[in-house]
């Protein structure tokens, strides 16, 4: 996601995967990593992820955006819908945007 969108998330900590250094890393490895981390949940654009990754045993929630491409531009107007999913998603919980 990109960075900018970061300053739309008001009232979290947002790190990104570049700002981590985790930038390259495969999907598992990374899911892997954001629970060692300790976040409480991942904000993605990836469509596939619950076909790819068991999201039900991890250690946090997944917040699955779907737009047009993954522009800021795009991306944006679901931040309000996401600000809500981050108060609510549970540990192995996906939700969809939108």
């Amino acid at each position: 996601m990109p960075a900018g969108l970061r300053r739309d998330l008001v009232g979290h900590d947002v790190m990104t995967v570049q700002s981590m250094g985790w930038a390259g890393m495969a999907n598992g490895a990374l899911l892997r990593r954001t629970g060692e981390a300790g976040f409480q949940a991942f904000v993605t654009v990836d469509r596939g992820i619950d076909f790819q990754q068991e999201v039900a045993r991890l250690p946090f929630g997944v917040v699955a955006l779907r737009a047009p491409s993954n522009d800021i531009v795009d991306l944006r107007p679901l931040m309000p819908a996401v600000l809500s999913a981050l108060g609510n998603v549970a540990n192995g919980q996906l939700l969809r945007i939108p």
